[in-house]
């Protein structure tokens, strides 16, 4: 039951916004949730703003947000590779906030080729040139060169249509290497295990809210939880049509989903 659920892990673009405009019903949601006094985290695959971007942009509509509530798959890919690859050289294809999380925990980045890498890394990165992308291909036709990549997203809504995303660049490179990059972001579990071992919360107190079925329904799906779709981005009801991912709960937007939570 939605109305019982503790800890809420929203999706940003699509599902809270599209670019500069928030979603219908997404600042009156929020407000609800807080005075309600349930737990609130971002769980984002846009790699492209840091966490304190992130504040700043929920700022500019009045909404106040800490940066701990921020779980973004740069941050989460960032902490990865401090953790498990923190001695490999690293060729990066990311936004200059991205590359700032990476440098300031001490990994060892470059943006172009060098002979001695050890892992191709690639972002959402909005300044990609031509020359990083065959540096990218170059460096992984040696197969023991490891590729990761943030997020699998292949566009990502903003007010202004639909833009290329990570998984575009990947499936690019994938096309002249055969090489598959392993993500970190969603639908990987692990962004939403983080937020249950933050908060103390079990499964069954949490709920993933997206407009994505490949990443954020999947995502929910893989970590156990229940998952509500919003068909205010990515996602439209033919799509649903085609999906064979269990999905808990769909509702219109996020005003459809607080009128629900209001019900109840």
């Amino acid at each position: 039951m939605l109305q019982k659920k503790k800890l809420f892990l929203f999706d940003i673009d699509g599902t809270i916004a599209l670019g500069n405009q928030l979603i219908n019903g997404a600042r009156e949601l929020l407000d609800y949730l807080v005075e309600k006094k349930k737990t609130i985290f971002f769980i984002t695959n846009n790699s492209t703003r840091s966490q304190q971007d992130y504040v700043a942009y929920f700022e500019q509509w009045g909404i106040a947000v800490s940066e701990e509530m921020f779980m973004t798959a740069g941050v989460l890919t960032a902490e990865y590779f401090k953790k498990n690859l923190f001695d490999k050289k690293i060729f990066l294809m990311a936004s200059s906030e991205l590359t700032e999380e990476f440098a300031k925990r001490g990994l060892h980045i470059v943006d172009h080729y060098e002979e001695d890498i050890d892992c191709v890394l690639i972002c959402l990165d909005k300044t990609m040139t031509f020359q990083k992308l065959a540096d990218a291909c170059r460096l992984l036709q040696d197969e023991n060169v490891l590729f990761y990549a943030t997020n699998m997203d292949l566009s990502c809504p903003t007010d202004c249509g639909v833009i290329p995303d990570c998984g575009s660049i990947c499936k690019m490179i994938e096309c002249v290497t055969g090489r598959k990059p392993r993500y970190i972001g969603k639908p990987a579990p692990d962004i939403v295990e983080l937020c249950l071992k933050k908060t103390g919360c079990n499964s069954e107190e949490a709920i993933v809210v997206g407009d994505r079925i490949d990443t954020d329904m999947v995502c929910a799906q893989n970590a156990g939880v229940e998952g509500a779709l919003l068909l205010s981005g990515a996602t439209s009801k033919k799509d649903m049509e085609n999906s064979n991912i269990l999905i808990s709960y769909v509702f219109e937007d996020a005003k459809s989903l607080l009128e629900n939570l209001l019900i109840g």
